[in-house]
């Protein structure tokens, strides 16, 4: 007989998966937010957490708890909204969870089963925030984190990161490709697949770093060729969206849902990190790159797409929203999927026409204070003689 508490939790748990969201009063003209968050450690399955026999389990303890869900990959499969989302257990470890809905904003349900990845590293102590890429080659590729110690050091702090690289029909059996090898970067993450073919090659963004913390000399997000992606090697990075002083990619930046594809360019969605005070603080930005040359910038709005608000900003690490996942479907919706503060994934709701005025429409980063308060009087004086027109 299952313990009388199980029945408590899985009723408050059903409660939870059914409850319908809603979109918030929250208005700025590009998305919608929703009220509540799509993905959250309550959503994990009792069964990944308790130990059901009262014999081995009288008190029904959690045995392998989860302390936080985020940072997920989006594919729309077979008619389902499909989130690969980083489970991080109450140990520190980082998994992988497919969960799925039938709408992309409601009703997500993990698969019986957390993913199983082939375990062909033996270094390898972690893995998280994958990203998920429809090729054009007709694999679904999954680019995450590959995080090992760092040998070369004492400091147990000390960590390499590579870009791991797998491949899937249904999401359910992976094969795992060699990590992506960048000549000339020592440590890569936050690396996506763009979903076509360049003049016939594979093509990454990727974000060079020269060690796990730090980038470092590099430079911004960058974006590199290779011949087979079964054995990816990246001879060359260029850059395209550029770290730059006093905004919001000072720190770095990073590449986080793959390319949406329109008729004006590619739209990417991307984070930033600047230093405050308080620490690291990442937002969501966008910007837009040639359909001919995905490496080259066209439009490149000021300032941050999504940032943390309200309860947002609270969690394991504070005044965070990141993301490494959207679906854009035929009919021009995008959902957004973001995590807030390495704890909980949210959704955001727009329409690729939308991204496409606010990224080719919103004005550049002016660079200085001064020239960027003559941007907002010109902005002003435009709106006052429009209204006084208007009388």
């Amino acid at each position: 007989m299952l313990h009388e508490r199980y029945y408590i939790e899985r009723e408050r748990q059903e409660a939870l998966l059914s409850r319908k969201n809603e979109k918030t009063d929250f208005y700025n003209g590009i998305y919608d937010r929703y009220r509540y968050p799509v993905l959250t450690r309550e959503h994990i399955p009792l069964t990944w957490r308790y130990d059901l026999n009262p014999e081995t389990n009288p008190h029904f303890m959690e045995r392998l708890g989860v302390n936080a869900v985020m940072n997920a990959g989006a594919i729309k499969l077979n008619g389902k909204y499909c989130l690969v989302a980083r489970i991080e257990g109450n140990d520190r470890k980082s998994f992988f969870g497919v969960a799925e809905s039938d709408n992309g904003i409601d009703g997500f349900r993990f698969r019986d089963y957390p993913t199983v990845l082939p375990d062909t590293c033996p270094e390898e102590t972690n893995v998280y925030d994958m990203r998920l890429t429809q090729h054009e080659d007709g694999y679904i590729y999954g680019v995450f984190c590959s995080e090992s110690k760092d040998t070369g050091t004492s400091d147990l702090s000390a960590a390499v990161a590579a870009a791991g690289i797998v491949r899937t029909k249904d999401l359910e059996t992976w094969e795992r490709l060699p990590n992506l090898v960048t000549l000339h970067s020592p440590q890569q993450r936050n690396v996506v697949l763009h979903p076509e073919f360049v003049d016939g090659k594979y093509a990454f963004y990727t974000r060079p770093m020269d060690d796990f913390i730090d980038t470092g000399s590099g430079g911004g997000i960058g974006f590199g060729l290779c011949e087979d992606i079964t054995r990816a090697v990246i001879d060359e990075e260029k850059m395209t969206s550029i770290r730059r002083y006093h905004t919001i990619t000072e720190a770095k930046n990073g590449a986080g849902a793959v390319p949406i594809k329109t008729e004006r360019g590619w739209l990417h969605i991307a984070h930033g990190v600047r230093n405050t005070a308080a620490g690291l603080r990442y937002v969501i930005y966008a910007f837009a790159t040639d359909l001919r040359d995905p490496a080259k910038v066209i439009a490149e709005p000021s300032g941050l797409l999504i940032g943390p608000r309200g309860a947002e900003r609270v969690g394991d690490v504070g005044n965070v929203v990141f993301t490494n996942g959207a679906i854009a479907e035929e009919n021009g919706r995008v959902l957004l999927y973001y995590a807030s503060s390495d704890t909980r994934m949210h959704v955001a709701e727009t329409t690729t026409e939308k991204l496409l005025d606010y990224v080719f429409e919103t004005p550049r980063d002016a660079g200085r204070s001064a020239d960027c308060v003559a941007q907002r009087c010109a902005l002003i004086e435009k709106n006052l003689a429009f209204l006084e027109k208007s009388k």
